[in-house]
């Protein structure tokens, strides 16, 4: 009898709890696709649904998962006078029509450089800013010497903010470098990602404190505790140095990014007078996808061309319709993506993307060089951008990403000579991945039962 009575006490508790989660889902009111894919995953996968929902369903945009401001700026040192500042505060921020007409976009005459300024002013990001130079590195081999030197010339802090920071002879190189200048008096901060760095011991990072650089662990994730944060990590691969010296771009601190990998890294140094650049920041936190919803009208309002490269193709659906609907239009649109990606999940769930966008008239071309880790875009000579951000759901919609944006016509040209030299490396996928009917249905079918996890990929 007493079974009976806890049976029904199960029950009743774990209906109410699939009810209370039904109804936040509802209420949350997502895409109704999503929303019907987890009432019938929560309806028909008793318990096994409820854990789904737990790791990957909570949708974490508007609640409060990290104590850090979503709009947190990268550690500049201000030009004087300063230009305003995102504070979490709408308030605070330089209202759009001033931003549309101050002399650091006054006479560009670009038809898509202001408004997307007015939409980043909208959305709290910093104002632009001015360079006067930027090296653009396209292995480790040209970054990491740079960012050793650079951190070497430090002489009040140092911020590292890296999904990454492997345990291995470059890794431990940078930590010396690091450990040097907080001997010497430098305030040096490591911020690393827990996810990201699972696989690093944590006797590393106790050395790494025990040598003068206060570190921090991003969300660490413990279980009971990892349902709720396994979703939302630290993407930004950032250094900022004496507050005027950014490195910003995809490379993480490991030593495959010198011996195996292709990746495209910045150091920017701010200026009075130069390129215009902005630095703009994305989390699941903020109430707009900022950088999705850029990557979204550059595309519609590009009149020539948009090139861009990433080491996954799983696009949200606005992406995806932009990217077709600009083909479409006779925008000349390539996207390059590796011939065979780290990850063989997210390489089968992209074809069937790659696919659709190649119907539209996307040229999609293959790096066939080992594995091409760059993220970047630009577009009719006139717009670039580079960062930690792939066209993926997990970069739009749940990772902490941060990229910059140039308006400037010579930055886009050199960012489309990174894209060109990077194609003579490349194959056309049009050429024999167009087709669905090429492929046996098998194959087909497995492509697009494997395309339902791209949110989890």
């Amino acid at each position: 009898m007493s079974l009976d009575y806890a049976r029904w006490i199960w029950l009743i508790f774990y209906g109410t709890l699939i009810v209370g989660i039904m109804v936040t889902v509802l209420m949350e009111n997502r895409q109704p696709a999503k929303t019907l894919a987890w009432l019938l995953v929560l309806t028909f996968l008793p318990v096994v649904g409820l854990v789904l929902y737990a790791f990957f369903g909570r949708d974490h945009r508007k609640k409060r998962i990290h104590r850090a401001n979503p709009r947190e700026p990268i550690p500049l040192k201000p030009i004087s006078p300063p230009p305003a500042q995102a504070s979490g505060d709408r308030h605070d921020i330089q209202p759009a029509e001033a931003i549309g007409s101050t002399s650091l976009v006054k006479g560009m005459g670009d038809e898509l450089t202001i408004p997307l300024i007015r939409l980043f002013a909208n959305q709290g990001m910093e104002p632009p800013f001015h360079t006067d130079h930027t090296e653009l590195y396209v292995s480790g081999y040209e970054f990491f010497p740079a960012l050793l030197q650079a951190i070497g010339k430090a002489r009040r802090t140092i911020t590292l903010s890296t999904y990454i920071i492997a345990d291995d002879p470059l890794g431990r190189l940078v930590v010396d470098a690091l450990a040097d200048k907080a001997a010497e008096g430098v305030d040096v901060s490591l911020v690393y990602d827990d996810v990201g760095c699972w696989k690093v011991h944590n006797s590393f990072f106790r050395r790494i404190i025990r040598r003068g650089i206060r570190v921090e662990a991003f969300m660490p994730v413990h279980f009971p505790a990892l349902t709720g944060k396994i979703n939302y990590r630290n993407h930004r691969k950032i250094c900022v140095i004496d507050g005027d010296t950014v490195f910003i771009g995809g490379m993480n601190v490991a030593l495959r990014y010198v011996k195996e990998w292709r990746d495209t890294h910045l150091c920017v140094h701010r200026s009075t007078e130069g390129a215009l650049a902005q630095f703009v920041t994305s989390s699941p936190l903020s109430p707009w996808p900022d950088i999705m919803q850029a990557y979204v009208r550059i595309l519609l309002e590009a009149r020539h061309y948009v090139w861009m490269e990433t080491p996954y193709f799983l696009p949200t659906e606005p992406i995806l319709f932009a990217m077709r609907t600009a083909a479409l239009a006779g925008v000349d649109v390539r996207l390059m993506v590796p011939r065979h990606s780290d990850a063989i999940l997210a390489e089968w769930a992209s074809i069937s993307y790659v696919s659709q966008a190649i119907e539209a008239g996307v040229q999609v071309w293959l790096y066939q060089d080992g594995f091409n880790h760059s993220k970047l875009l630009v577009s009719d000579d006139s717009i670039s951008t580079c960062g930690s951000t792939n066209i993926d759901f997990r970069s739009f919609e749940n990772n902490f990403e941060a990229n910059i944006f140039f308006y400037d016509k010579e930055m886009a040209q050199r960012i489309r000579q990174v894209f060109l030299d990077d194609m003579s490396r490349c194959t056309l996928a049009n050429d024999h991945w167009q087709a669905n009917g090429r492929r046996p249905f098998v194959r087909r079918l497995w492509e697009s039962v494997v395309r339902l996890l791209s949110p989890l990929l």
